[in-house]
């Protein structure tokens, strides 16, 4: 494509986008499967589409209880999941634990799963959960993840886990340590997009305020490419009115770009719990992702998914 024809395509899209918006309110290029402008260099392809989920005691031999007990994952189960559609495994490759081997879970076995996916077309994101209290030991764990190789394969994005309270206490000074970690993780991570896994905005501004006071959205905002917001609705009550899928994910989509402040900023919803979810609720949950143009979604776990639940998590 010659440059002047593609400076007029661009200029199209870009009056086609402003009319969306000013139509719908919602980002015209974060539907899934469309392609879009994003804020740095990295693509956020690896977080597009239907995704499932894994953590160490899912896979991590040495996590398992009794000791001895197999893991319900294998290497092998990535077939399965490139068979249900899943775009993108994500994958807890780092754990501060002293059953971790280092500062990976376990550096064979992740590189295992990590090379069984790409041949089988899936991509995945590597994530860890950041404890706060040394910015330090959390980097080296993030920069492992970042810059690890199995067979000239890499992580096609890098996801950090914001939930951990409970080495920090002091929610200003979580703050303080959050922006910062935030802050040098996107200087680390260039090649790949960063995604921030994040506590749901329904939960901590209406539900428990007190857990995570005043959480840094606009603070955050340049670190991250992608928000997964964990709208988990079944761990909230009837009583409530929020213990329904597509309600608790279609607001919270909403919420987070507005707290935010960028009503383009790309989504991807996380679901669940799978094991205690209504069929209805996985449906609805779909359709809040689709219609407020969710650039894809998962339901957390992997192995608590059910074969039924499968062919209504596929758009």
């Amino acid at each position: 494509m010659r440059m002047r024809a593609r400076l007029r395509w661009f200029g199209s899209v870009a009056i086609v986008v402003g009319v969306l918006v000013a139509m719908t309110g919602e980002p015209a290029g974060s539907a899934v499967g469309a392609s879009a402008m994003v804020p740095n260099a990295a693509s956020v392809s690896a977080f597009r589409g239907l995704g499932t989920w894994v953590d160490v005691y899912d896979y991590g031999p040495k996590f398992q209880g009794p000791p001895g007990t197999p893991p319900a994952v294998t290497v092998a189960s990535v077939d399965d999941m490139a068979h249900l559609g899943v775009k993108t495994l994500y994958l807890q490759a780092s754990q501060d634990d002293s059953r971790s081997e280092g500062t990976l879970v376990d550096r064979k076995l992740v590189g295992d799963i990590l090379r069984r996916a790409h041949r089988r077309g899936v991509k995945v994101v590597a994530w860890y959960l950041p404890h706060f209290a040394d910015l330090d030991r959390d980097m080296r764990h993030i920069r492992a993840m970042y810059d690890f190789q199995a067979g000239g394969q890499r992580f096609d994005g890098i996801g950090l886990d914001i939930e951990w309270t409970s080495d920090v206490k002091d929610p200003v000074k979580r703050n303080h340590a959050l922006v910062e970690l935030a802050g040098r993780t996107r200087k680390l991570v260039t090649r790949v997009p960063l995604g921030a896994i994040v506590l749901e905005p329904v939960l901590l501004e209406d539900i428990n305020p007190g857990l995570w006071p005043d959480f840094p959205w606009k603070k955050l905002r340049s670190s991250f490419d992608v928000w997964l917001p964990m709208t988990y609705w079944t761990n909230r009550t009837e009583a409530s009115g929020w213990n329904d899928g597509f309600r608790y994910t279609s607001e919270n989509i909403r919420r987070v770009r507005t707290d935010l402040g960028d009503r383009n900023a790309f989504v991807h919803p996380i679901g669940g719990i799978a094991d205690q979810t209504k069929t209805g609720d996985t449906t609805g949950f779909v359709s809040a992702a689709e219609r407020r143009r969710a650039i894809g979604w998962s339901i957390y776990d992997y192995v608590t998914t059910s074969s039924s639940a499968w062919p209504r998590l596929r758009p």
